[in-house]
């Protein structure tokens, strides 16, 4: 037996209410389902005694998200109550979560104007695999980093995609 699917990435957020909006207005993520968890099988998964999460699932709107339909987990903990934690992208147990894009600049100047905090603006790649793409790493409300991808035209023909929009 081995893996069969990606089901989805997770990360813990401080306030859904305030974090939500980022994901969906921003960088126009689609919510599939929301539900709080308030059950001894949570519990259990996550290792803390009486935990009670909120639960939001989001996806691309024009992706097929595999088996499970969606491909972020934002977790906020009603209770407990976590800490912050330094998710520096160079200390162990740090991740970044990286969406593709056919106009990193644009993406960019939308975000930086709302307030979003860029680590630098759109580097082009110049070199490995993704040469000729451009990337820049962001930060959520939360200081999780993510990462906005234009890959090279030849990604985009290859997965049968006009790269109608994509800035060369």
């Amino acid at each position: 037996m081995t893996v069969c699917s990606m089901w989805h990435a997770s990360w813990t957020v401080e306030s859904m209410e305030r974090t939500l909006p980022f994901y969906t207005d921003l960088l126009g993520l689609e919510v599939i389902h929301t539900q709080i968890q308030d059950n001894e099988y949570t519990r259990k998964l996550v290792g803390i005694e009486g935990a009670i999460l909120k639960a939001v699932l989001l996806k691309v709107p024009s992706l097929d998200a595999g088996l499970s339909g969606h491909i972020i987990e934002l977790m906020e903990y009603i209770q407990p109550k976590g800490v912050k934690i330094d998710t520096k992208p160079c200390n162990v147990g740090a991740a970044h979560f990286a969406f593709g894009t056919r106009d990193v600049r644009a993406m960019y100047e939308k975000m930086s104007a709302a307030g979003v905090e860029f680590v630098s603006e759109p580097v082009a790649i110049t070199a490995g695999i993704n040469q000729g793409g451009f990337t820049c790493y962001l930060h959520d409300p939360d200081g999780y980093t993510l990462e906005l991808m234009q890959p090279p035209s030849w990604r985009f023909e290859k997965a049968g995609m006009l790269p109608e929009k994509a800035v060369q």
